[in-house]
């Protein structure tokens, strides 16, 4: 394949134009969930307390890491979204906070009017923050000089998605004036979302003329001789340029753009816990997984002696499973089964299997002999969300059946995950089945966020009551 001009980085792509104010910019972006959530927290404390200290302090260093940085796709021109973003990410941390104060034993710690106050104000005021900032962020950028005017060659399908998605963010302080391209307009009028400049030929003088700032090339790969003409055409202008590659053509897994000694890099696929996004998704785990192994240690308890009681054979069930990387690991779950296979061929648990005894049927269709897992999230095996794992069996199966079977293992497994929640627990009895299942693992990699982790387990907990496809 002919070789492509280094890329630059995919998100948010903007000009260097003045450290200090895109620095102000991209600090007030983060730090509006974490300014709006605190701010409320102070003023109900001080309302009806008045005093912010000691458990409220503690509460407010808890709920900064949590909501910064602002990973949900805020900002949108689509108040609905916006709406179910704030509500689902709000409820889910509150969730959290709540196990974390049961487990502890400090929610009696707290005037109930100010938490209740903070508790039902906080959602609506971070939706008019955002919808404010939504609003007057190109003003104010428009203002100081920040705001720059961008042209995308390529009216296609990949160039039309860079000009929404630049539309729906204010924070980039970028309008598009427009598509360039060499199709006739009645080919290009079901995608384009704003006006035909001119063809690619005409694109150099009209940077010139209009003074633009930007220009997206968002044409195919495959049109190399056309992109390097481009090039060499635009020369002469002083314009930033930036590539949007067809990405339709890779399975891209948190791609980003990086750099070894000066000489650009491209990463298709890579681990969303990627620098500090590690580190907050492993302190999230050790936190949750204490905090769930604290509350449920009596019923762990019982549960082992239910086991010991109803059938001959240990308590627990080791079994190899690909982890991260797809290194083997060792599984725990509480035994449900008279047999405890880990070989090459592992025949899978279906409805009605007489290999479950009666007391493993009641621990897999509440999920309850997954419970020792949380030992191996703190042993580092496992994270608290994340892919299902599957026994090593099954994995060598289904890597030659799947493409990009293998890519769920650049994280953790999990207890719970996306698919989970979305209907693919116990039994995967065909080719398809097991497919949705790996493209929920797949979305979770692309997608993820800490409010994702906390909403995946809220919505297991829904799940798990339901108890409907378990087996």
């Amino acid at each position: 394949m002919p070789t492509i001009p280094p890329l630059p980085a995919f998100h948010d792509a903007q000009p260097r134009l003045s450290l200090s104010k895109l620095g102000l910019v991209a600090l007030l972006r983060s730090a509006i969930d974490p300014a709006v959530a605190i701010g409320i927290l102070v003023i109900s404390a001080l309302w009806f307390e008045g005093r912010f200290d000691g458990p409220y302090l503690i509460l407010a260093l808890l709920v900064f890491p949590m909501t910064y940085p602002n990973s949900l796709p805020r900002g949108a021109s689509d108040s609905g979204a916006l709406v179910r973003n704030v509500v689902t990410g709000w409820l889910s941390m509150i969730a959290l906070l709540m196990l974390i104060g049961w487990v502890s034993g400090t929610l009696n710690a707290f005037d109930q009017r100010a938490i209740l106050a903070w508790l039902v104000v906080t959602p609506p005021a971070l939706f008019a923050a955002h919808r404010l900032i939504g609003a007057v962020m190109p003003r104010m950028l428009a203002a100081e000089g920040l705001q720059r005017t961008a042209v995308i060659a390529g009216a296609n399908e990949t160039g039309c998605r860079l000009a929404e998605r630049i539309a729906a963010n204010p924070f980039l302080g970028t309008r598009v004036s427009g598509y360039f391209d060499d199709r006739g307009t009645q080919r290009m009028d079901h995608l384009r979302r704003g006006p035909s400049l001119g063809s690619l030929s005409q694109l150099a003088e009209y940077v010139k003329a209009h003074h633009v700032d930007l220009i997206y090339i968002a044409l195919p790969m495959a049109s190399q001789p056309r992109i390097l003409r481009l090039l060499e055409e635009l020369h002469d202008t002083t314009a930033s340029i930036y590539f949007a590659p067809d990405v339709h053509l890779f399975d891209l897994v948190q791609a980003r753009v990086d750099t070894i000694g000066g000489l650009p890099i491209v990463a298709v696929r890579e681990s969303p816990f990627y620098g500090a996004d590690g580190l907050i998704k492993r302190a999230s785990d050790i936190v949750l997984a204490s905090a769930i192994l604290l509350a449920i240690s009596p019923l762990m308890i019982a549960i082992a002696i239910g086991i010991k009681l109803s059938s001959p054979g240990p308590v627990l069930f080791k079994q190899r499973r690909y982890g991260l990387d797809g290194r083997e690991i060792v599984v725990y779950k509480f035994r449900s089964m008279n047999v405890l296979e880990d070989g090459d061929v592992i025949r899978q648990a279906t409805r009605g299997d007489q290999r479950v005894t009666r007391f493993g049927a009641f621990l897999r269709a509440s999920s309850l002999d997954e419970l020792p897992q949380f030992i191996n999230v703190l042993q580092g095996r496992m994270s608290v969300v994340g892919p299902r794992p599957h026994a090593v069996a099954h994995n060598e199966m289904y890597r030659k059946l799947i493409r990009g079977y293998m890519i769920r293992h650049k994280v953790r497994p999990g207890i719970t995950g996306l698919a989970q929640v979305n209907g693919m627990r116990g039994e995967t009895s065909s080719i398809d089945k097991m497919q949705m299942r790996v493209a929920y693992d797949l979305a979770y990699l692309r997608s993820w966020s800490l409010s994702l982790d906390l909403q995946i387990v809220l919505k297991t907990i829904v799940v798990v009551l339901r108890a409907r496809n378990a087996h």
